[in-house]
């Protein structure tokens, strides 16, 4: 099945008017590129809800704040229309640097420990770039729905903040994580993991589901200290955090809550490499 490519703010923005004139929804499922199984998982969501898919990749300068990362993230465009193509996908928005930025743009947003906390503070201006271009490609292609990966936890959380703050005219729908068949969580920076630091990496999964498993009789600040001793005795893992915070407000937990969810969420180096992970461990119980 052919994919239709779209270079160029105005061909996707009519592509998807046009489709909507006619009682047809669009979903929207926005990517770096570099796709894998976690992804599809996305397009099949949006297969299942909406008339038609659209998929951006775009490597969005604005919101990495290490240039060495910038420059290595894998670049994948033959393997990723390949991957389009077998799903099905109808079309896919590819635009260049230039065209999303004629000129500099960054906003700024404040959502508190939404914005501040975790990967706001590890990761200065990530949340500003990444809020930025989300929000510049949902008013491109004005989506029915957008379909984001529940392992970017936080990003989430902000997303669906930016977009009730901007009254945007969208659904945005969290997707399960999808994972390896050892627990490792599906990123597109896998592929940078030699087998050694492959394996290392199941340190992540294996101190989440350690955590989950012994929230029945310890309270948060017990756990966080075991996942920070698991994760930091785990050989070829240097961790950078690991929390566990109220699902909604990001506000750290000391007790349990009752009619809210707590989840854990986890940020670790293999070697050159950081790779995010979270589990929710508390399910309104």
């Amino acid at each position: 099945m052919s994919v239709v490519v779209f270079e160029k703010i105005t061909g996707v923005r009519r592509w998807s008017e046009d489709l909507q004139a006619k009682g047809e929804s669009v979903g929207f499922v926005p990517t770096m590129g570099a796709l894998h199984q976690g992804h599809m998982s996305l397009i099949d969501r949006a297969k299942d809800a909406c008339d038609h898919v659209v998929v951006s990749i775009f490597v969005n300068p604005t919101q990495f704040n290490n240039s060495e990362d910038l420059a290595n993230y894998p670049r994948t465009y033959d393997h990723d229309i390949g991957l389009l193509k077998s799903v099905g996908c109808d079309a896919l928005f590819y635009p260049s640097i230039p065209e999303m930025y004629p000129k500099p743009e960054k906003k700024h947003w404040d959502f508190g420990l939404l914005t501040s906390s975790l990967e706001g503070f590890y990761r200065p201006g990530h949340f500003d770039g990444m809020l930025t271009i989300v929000q510049k490609l949902l008013e491109i292609v004005s989506p029915k729905q957008a379909f984001f990966g529940e392992k970017d936890f936080q990003q989430l959380a902000l997303i669906r903040k930016m977009v009730e703050v901007e009254s945007l005219p969208v659904e945005i729908v969290g997707c399960p994580i999808v994972r390896e068949h050892d627990g490792l969580a599906m990123s597109s920076r896998n592929v940078r993991l030699n087998e050694k630091q492959r394996i290392e990496a199941l340190a992540i999964s294996r101190t989440l589901r350690r955590v989950n498993e012994e929230s029945a009789f310890s309270n948060p600040q017990e756990l966080v200290r075991r996942g920070m001793d698991l994760l930091s005795d785990a050989p070829g893992v240097r961790l950078e955090y690991f929390a566990i915070v109220n699902a909604a407000t990001f506000q750290p937990l000391t007790e349990w809550p009752e009619n809210e969810e707590a989840v854990a969420l986890v940020a670790v180096y293999i070697g050159e490499i950081r790779l995010i992970d979270n589990m929710v461990i508390n399910k309104k119980r």
